[in-house]
């Protein structure tokens, strides 16, 4: 069932078994507050096994870039197109979130961004990039990475 996300009320619903639950709501309502403000949309997730083709999606899209597979479980996923970007969202158990910006326009803009909670290592599949740091009232200290897509999804 689908869930809509509310950063006025950050609340841990379908995110209660992972470790870091209050710092990745607060990534997930971070994400909601984004895409409100500046797109006028509704950030709403669903529970991973019920969007296992977005989750599918994303991992095709680490695998074949960048021969990356994600370790820990995925808890909620979301789709969506905005201004001719598709956007697809997994947030996972250990308090990572990876989205996909795909400009669906040829020539635009493509890339994966990785967020890490507040109080998570970094997963062992992704030391290899440089988190930068960012500071948000709704999550605390967020650590992002990303890269730029190549091929075509």
């Amino acid at each position: 069932m689908s869930y809509v996300v509310d950063f006025t009320e950050v609340s841990t619903a379908g995110l209660e078994s992972s470790p870091v639950a209050e710092a990745l709501a607060g990534l997930r309502a971070n994400e909601a507050r984004y895409f409100t403000n500046k797109y006028d949309h509704t950030f709403t997730v669903d529970p991973a096994d019920e969007a296992s083709s977005i989750v599918e999606y994303v991992h095709e899209v680490l695998r074949t870039e960048r021969d990356l597979v994600i370790a820990s479980p995925p808890l909620e996923a979301t789709q969506f197109e905005v201004d001719g970007v598709r956007w697809s969202y997994v947030f996972y158990e250990s308090g990572l979130s990876i989205n996909v910006l795909y400009t669906l326009a040829d020539g635009g803009k493509r890339a994966v961004g990785f967020k890490l909670s507040d109080g998570m290592d970094v997963p062992d599949e992704l030391s290899a990039f440089r988190f930068a740091r960012q500071k948000s009232k709704l999550a605390g200290t967020i650590r992002g990475s990303y890269f730029v897509i190549k091929g075509e999804h």
